[in-house]
Order: C-alpha cells, then structure tokens, then sequence
C-alpha cells in the first residue's frame, strides 16, 4: 500500500553533492565470490509472463524468469530454490540505461512479481533509465510460497480473539498461534530455516550479479527498508543508489517494533479523528466502546460471517495506511454503530488478503514465517501480560491488540530466530537515500533518523515529508518525487534533513 495523495511542496533547496555511481565498477563482496559458477555465471530465461489464480499476466513489455538460489548460504553447492523475477527494460533505450532498479514492496511477504506491473504508473520517470526489476522473495507467492493453513481453517480461526479476557481464550489464542506454526513447519520444511531477511539480501546480490549490474540499485518500501539496510551492511561495497522509503527502525526489537506500530496507527487515529471535527481522546473512547461491544456481540454482516473484534480492528487499520481511506473509515464506523458490521469486515479481508469466492493469499503466512526467523525476541504470555498496560498507555485502541501479539505472532515456533534487532551499518558505503513521513502509521517517523544513524555518518541521508500515509514517494509531494528522482537518475544527493513540507 502507497502513502497518502495530499498535496506536497517544498523549499525544493539545500540539494548537495553529485554522487554518480552508475558507472563506477565495484569489486563484488560477501558471499556471491564464493558462490558456485553455476549460480553466478546463470543466463536468464527471460520469457512472457504467466498469470496465476490470483493474478493475471500482465501485459506491455513485462518480462518473467526464474534465478536460481542456494537453499543454505552455508552449503553454497548443495540444493537451489528457484525465485521468481520480473522486469520491464529501460524505455530510454541502452544510451540512456543506468541500470537495474530492484523494488521490494514490504510485507515481509509482498510479492514483487505481482505488484511491479501496477507500480510502474508511479516510478514511470524511472523506467526511462532504468530496468524495472523485482521479484518474488524466497517463501513468497511464486518462489516457494509457503501456505500454512487451508482457507477453510484461516476462517474457522477467526473465532480466536486475539485479546483475549479469560484464561479459556487466552488458551485459544496461544494453541491457534502454535497451530499455525505447525502448519508452516510442514509445509515449509527445510526451507522454513532459510528464509530470512539476511538470505534474501544475499539473494539480492546475486541477482545484482547475474542480471549484469556493477553496483546495486534498489528501492525499498515498508520492511523493504530493512532488507536495504541489511544488503547495506552486508555488501557496502556494492551499494549504489538505494532508496529506503516507510522505514523500519532498525533498533527496535520486537516488542520496541510493536510500541512503534502502536504509536503510529494512534498517531494516524487522532489525525484521522481531528479531520472529522472530533477530540482525538473522546474519538479514540468512543472506538474502544464499540470495539468492546463488538467483543461481547459479534455484529452481523451481509455475507453471513459474524464481524469479530479482532476483525473489526482489523479493518479500522486498514485505511489509516492512506488518507484516501478515511471516509471509508468513517461510513465503515457509522455502519458499525447501526449495528452492521460489513464494511469493516470489507476492509477487514482486504488487509488480511482475502477475496470475494473466500480464498485467502499467503501474503500473512510468508510475512510470518520470515519475521519469526528474523526475529530471536519470544516474549513469554507472563511477559506480555506486563507489557499490556505500557501498550494500553500508548493507544487505548490498539495498545492490547498489539501487546498479545508480541507473545501470539511467534508464539512455539518451530524455528529460532536470528538476531534481537537488524544490523544495518554500511562503512564506506555510498550516500543512502531514507525517507520519512510524519504521518506514517506502520512505520513511525522516528524510524527514519534511526536508519540513518545506523547506517552511518556520510551514508545515511535523512528527506522528511511532513504528510500522511504509509510512504512518501508518489504520494503527492512534488517536493519528495523530484528530490528521489533527482537522486535516483542524476545521482544529486540533498542534505542530509531536508524537509518537504505538505
């Protein structure tokens, strides 16, 4: 999902230095130099792409492959896994072509090869000079897409209350959530190991390697934030121009991730409430009221499936990603107050990836089978329930829904997760673009400085959008559109601060 529309201008001013690296030839680091010549030598086959029970082929110049991977990074000539890539040339021709530009458009779980094609309407200045490239991530859609329960079973589970109030659905919830868990071990199996944020950085850099290119350009969105940051510190070297845009703080642990997330759709809340003429306290009261009726009498729905509160702020969440979703969310709380609940449960099975016929994507298992191998922090159900009431203190209408899930998400996974937070530092790197928007609901602003701090003095570039959304680039700010693709085709790196103003 793309930020906001609102309009955006800026100074359009304090634009620094040249850094055109398209040219400049890199020696290549890290794993790909002691990667078989089988992998690294691969030719594409690059072919028309085919559609799928969820996607049709897209037209145009779209071109699909598939790259062969290492399964293991540490058994680099053992087993390979194929991912699945999509590209569109650069409309400029050769003369004009700077490259690849890879796009990876979060989740963990989005699948690029889906959403490239509808993208390319906002990246349109880009694709003269570059390559539109992205792809599937290994356990994603077409690369080995891992599905952990059957349609079927997701909606029987929506009956598990995700805040649970006594120690019958608190046992519920934790049996659900180490249920699923099962299912993906047998679904994944040795792949559920290698699946991470760092073997798909890797994937990044042989990608880079087999399609031709010296340095590696990439935009990254949401959790793609994070990958860039970590194909940074894994392959300094090698960075070209990155764009991270929707940051993910790379110094939050899980339960720090979750008190961002947390602070991030309250913020997004008490503005969207502000713009209906509310007091953002009385507003968010109200919410929790009915949010707590809800619980105790699911609301009937024009589909015949009852509207759940796990449900129901389920879908409150879903158009607080971009101010265009607002008045949704206004006539899909005036809806529920009358005692129908089929709009929130609209929004709600948008968000959760469902269609009209019941069929649910993997989208949520891929982004939790690769978070809950990133992730080493498991907090204990006891640990939780001491969190709750810091969560509560930060939103009293998401607060408790995002506190169980820090114990939920993971909860008895078959697999240990590898790191407390993302290392992100990049030395000797060149100068990284990170983005941020005041008004971002999943990824709070805050995130972006952090980024930026880590990756380095010199390396991290902070432009801040004052906006709303999640994301800031096409979102209606001339200000930030010019100041990315001025980066992204001139190689002008602005100052490091730089505000655009909405």
């Amino acid at each position: 999902m793309a930020g906001c529309s609102s309009g955006s201008s800026g100074d359009g001013t304090d634009e620094g230095k040249n850094s055109d690296t398209s040219s400049a030839a890199a020696p290549s680091s890290g794993t790909t130099s002691g990667l078989p010549a089988s992998l690294t030598s691969q030719k594409l086959d690059w072919g028309r792409c085919k559609g799928t029970s969820d996607t049709p082929a897209p037209g145009g110049d779209w071109q699909c492959a598939t790259l062969k991977v290492p399964l293991d990074y540490a058994k680099p000539d053992g087993g390979t896994i194929g991912l699945a890539l999509i590209r569109s040339k650069a409309t400029g021709g050769q003369s004009k072509r700077i490259g690849s530009l890879l796009f990876n458009f979060g989740g963990p779980g989005g699948s690029g090869v889906s959403t490239m094609p509808a993208y390319e309407s906002v990246v349109g200045t880009l694709h003269e000079r570059y390559d539109l490239v992205s792809w599937d991530p290994r356990g994603v859609a077409a690369s080995e897409g891992v599905r952990c329960r059957s349609d079927k079973a997701i909606q029987a589970a929506e009956s598990v209350d995700a805040t649970p109030d006594d120690p019958a659905e608190e046992a519920a919830y934790f049996k659900d959530a180490a249920d699923f868990g099962k299912g993906c071990e047998k679904a994944a199996g040795k792949l559920l190991s290698h699946v991470s944020t760092t073997d798909t950085a890797r994937d990044m850099d042989l990608m880079r390697q087999v399609l031709g290119d010296q340095k590696m350009h990439y935009f990254g969105i949401s959790y793609g934030t994070e990958l860039g940051g970590v194909y940074a510190h894994l392959f300094p070297k090698n960075v070209g121009r990155l764009i991270l845009d929707a940051v993910v703080d790379p110094s939050a642990d899980t339960v720090g991730h979750a008190k961002n997330q947390t602070l991030g759709f309250q913020r997004a809340l008490d503005d969207y409430l502000k713009s209906t003429g509310q007091d953002p306290k009385q507003g968010s009261q109200k919410i929790v009221d009915l949010l707590n009726r809800i619980d105790a009498k699911p609301l009937p729905t024009s589909s015949g499936r009852k509207l759940t509160q796990t449900l129901a702020l389920t879908g409150i969440v879903l158009p607080l990603y971009s101010k265009e979703g607002w008045s949704h969310l206004t006539s899909a709380l005036k809806d529920a107050e009358d005692g129908d609940g089929s709009e929130l449960l609209g929004l709600a099975d948008g968000y959760n990836d469902r269609d009209a016929s019941g069929h649910y994507g993997t989208t949520t298992h891929s982004q939790r089978v690769i978070s809950c191998l990133d992730d080493k922090q498991r907090p204990t159900p006891e640990e939780t329930k001491k969190l709750l009431p810091e969560f509560e203190k930060i939103s009293p209408v998401f607060g408790d829904f995002m506190g169980w899930d820090t114990a939920g998400w993971c909860h008895d996974w078959p697999v240990a997760g590898q790191y407390d937070t993302p290392e992100a530092s990049a030395p000797g790197a060149e100068p990284i673009l990170v983005v941020g928007n005041t008004g971002d609901p999943a990824t709070p602003y805050e995130g972006a400085r952090r980024m930026a701090d880590e990756l380095g003095k010199g390396v991290g570039v902070e432009l801040t959008w004052k906006g709303e959304g999640h994301g800031a680039y096409g979102s209606g700010s001339d200000c930030v559109d010019s100041t990315v693709n001025s980066y992204l085709l001139k190689g002008t790196v602005p100052k490091d601060g730089k505000v655009c103003a909405s």
